[in-house]
């Protein structure tokens, strides 16, 4: 392959995985940008979006929806809700009667429910990895050497427009704004107000639904899932959402397509490969860190005393 046809399928590998981790970190940013909290359990919320999705595509096989794209997106709409009911009944039994603890208190809690869940749908599954069997073909365009399934297309587009979404819903809705004054003084929307448990509940909402349609994707893409599948693109995703400035909704999107973008070229580099290509990625990030502490998009804050 030339050198312009290896960084067209870079790219193209870069910009998918990096939807996958953008996806995920906007619920860390979203989460942290609220409450201040490190929500470890939401990796684990992804997995079990790809898990609700799964059994629903299971179910709609054999119906008028098929397994092909028509079920894919009825069962990842269908998840996105009844993963988002589960995100607010997470923040309601486990987060909400430490609000106002120690911040140590919250992780530890955060741990604990990021335990239960993938314990919870180990035990289910039997520790067995589950093939995610879809209608769909292997079409695509080929580019030269290069050769993209549109299965790759509709993910990254898909992923990418919900992205936008998101941005025009906290930017351009009046509970978008509601959650942006929160992050800035909780206590003075209170006063103001404002249905602080309302929109934290929401925010919860929103951010597991896309964490459970990253999961999906997943699912769609890979073709399998695990029950520990959350761990490493947990810690990939918050690793975006500190690249791009943790807290900030476009930081996380940056993050997280320019983490993808950097594994992807990462593997081409000569020394490093595929075998590497976690190395390359946080090296990069101790990097950025060291010279930009609050990340890309993040910017520096005093605390009120």
């Amino acid at each position: 392959m030339s050198f312009q046809e290896i960084f067209i399928q870079q790219v193209v590998n870069g910009l998918l995985l990096g939807s996958f981790y953008g996806l995920v970190a906007l619920g860390y940013s979203m989460v942290y940008g609220i409450v201040k909290l490190l929500n470890f359990a939401h990796a684990d919320v992804y997995m079990v979006g790809g898990f609700c999705s799964l059994t629903l595509l299971t179910l709609f096989k054999d119906t008028f929806l098929g397994n092909s794209w028509t079920g894919i997106v009825v069962s990842m709409l269908i998840t996105m809700v009844i993963v988002g009911l589960l995100g607010v009944v997470i923040e309601r039994i486990a987060y909400k009667p430490l609000r106002e603890a120690p911040r140590l208190s919250l992780l530890i809690t955060a741990l604990g429910v990021s335990m239960i869940l993938y314990n919870s749908v180990m035990v289910v599954t039997g520790g067995e990895y589950r093939a995610y069997k879809t209608g769909l073909g292997f079409q695509g365009i080929s580019i030269g050497s290069v050769f993209v399934t549109h299965t790759q297309i509709i993910l990254t587009v898909a992923a990418v427009a919900l992205m936008l979404v998101l941005h025009l819903f906290i930017t351009k809705t009046m509970y978008g704004k509601a959650m942006r004054a929160i992050s800035m003084d909780l206590d003075c929307c209170r006063l103001m107000g404002v249905n602080c448990n309302k929109i934290i509940a929401l925010t919860f909402f929103v951010g597991t639904a896309l964490a459970a349609s990253a999961g999906t994707m997943a699912g769609v893409y890979y073709g399998s899932l695990h029950f520990f599948m959350g761990f490493v693109i947990g810690i990939k995703a918050f690793t975006a959402a500190v690249i791009g400035g943790i807290g900030i909704i476009p930081g996380a999107m940056l993050g997280g397509l320019l983490l993808g973008l950097l594994e992807s070229f990462g593997t081409q580099i000569p020394f490093i490969g595929s075998e590497w290509k976690d190395v390359f990625s946080f090296s990069i990030l101790i990097i950025i860190l060291i010279f930009k502490p609050t990340g890309l998009l993040g910017k520096k804050e005093s605390e009120r005393m």
